[in-house]
């Protein structure tokens, strides 16, 4: 359950929410979003508190210990000579696997890094019996740099080719170990929803991908995949939302084998649970369908 103090995306004027999507994702400055925002304040709470409250709180994240004895987890760095050098992830695997080379699940962050919250993710994809690997696409820049503003700026001036090629390296990296089996998958959050789609397109031999209210990838681009899919989408993420039928008309035209959700009164980012934007409910049920999905396509 939530504690007590947290506010829940039905606290704030939908107005204010949309406002806040724009501003996480570049399209609105500090200023900008403090200035609109500020005809929504009521009673005590300011376009400064609404905005403040909105910012993650990463020990609402913790579903998994740090120091769970039950996974082994590690720093590691890898190779992407077509994108952006050394690179540096999070790899999480049971302390006790049951086999000797396991299934590989990526883990793609947001548009922020490698945050807290993916981090957790991870964690909580080892202790299904994967070993989940979460690269740092800011690892460039000096990696995640624990304050989501500055995230977002340096993630803004990453090289965007160079970015996608750093994620493909990460796939092959997870490919290339001695310790996973041929089947692999990938799970990923807006930013990193969109790169499950580009990794499904250009990897052949991904055996599934889970993106959450990530971009589609064009019409010819999705000819390419011979992936699983599962897309999960909020009710209320216009800016996602809209570039679907599209997507959608492409993977059917393809042939791709998918199945799509979208949950009701739920905004962009309900999985993330360090924000009033989760929804506990539908991230729940979402994450469920994902474990089954995995486990279906990767055992």
């Amino acid at each position: 359950m939530a504690p007590p103090d947290r506010k829940r995306a039905s606290d704030y004027p939908p107005e204010v929410l949309d406002l806040f999507d724009g501003y996480v994702h570049n399209a609105l400055s500090r200023r900008e979003f403090l200035s609109r925002a500020a005809k929504y304040a009521v009673g005590g709470m300011t376009a400064l508190a609404m905005l403040d409250s909105l910012q993650p709180n990463f020990a609402w994240a913790e579903q998994v210990s740090k120091e769970d004895a039950r996974l082994k987890l590690e720093y590691v760095t890898y190779a992407s000579p077509h994108g952006s050098g050394e690179m540096r992830g999070y790899l999480a695997r049971p302390a006790k696997p049951k086999a000797k080379k396991l299934p590989g699940v990526l883990v793609i962050h947001e548009n922020r890094g490698l945050s807290p919250y993916i981090e957790d993710v991870a964690r909580r994809v080892a202790l299904e019996g994967y070993l989940a690997f979460a690269p740092d696409a800011l690892s460039p820049v000096g990696g995640y740099p624990g304050d989501e503003d500055k995230a977002r700026e340096l993630f803004g001036k990453l090289d965007a080719a160079k970015r996608t090629e750093d994620m493909v390296a990460a796939a092959d990296f997870v490919k290339a170990r001695k310790d996973v089996t041929r089947k692999i998958g990938v799970v990923g959050f807006c930013y990193g929803g969109g790169v499950c789609n580009t990794l499904a397109a250009r990897l052949p031999w991904l055996a599934a991908a889970v993106p959450f209210y990530g971009q589609g990838v064009s019409a010819d681009e999705a000819k390419q995949i011979k992936a699983r899919l599962q897309l999960h989408f909020a009710s209320n993420d216009e800016r996602v939302n809209a570039g679907w039928p599209d997507y959608k008309a492409a993977l059917e035209a393809a042939k791709v084998r998918f199945e799509a959700y979208q949950y009701p009164d739920t905004q962009h980012g309900f999985h993330n649970d360090t924000t009033p934007r989760y929804d506990e409910k539908a991230a729940k049920l979402a994450w469920s369908r994902t474990l089954k999905f995995f486990k279906q396509r990767l055992r």
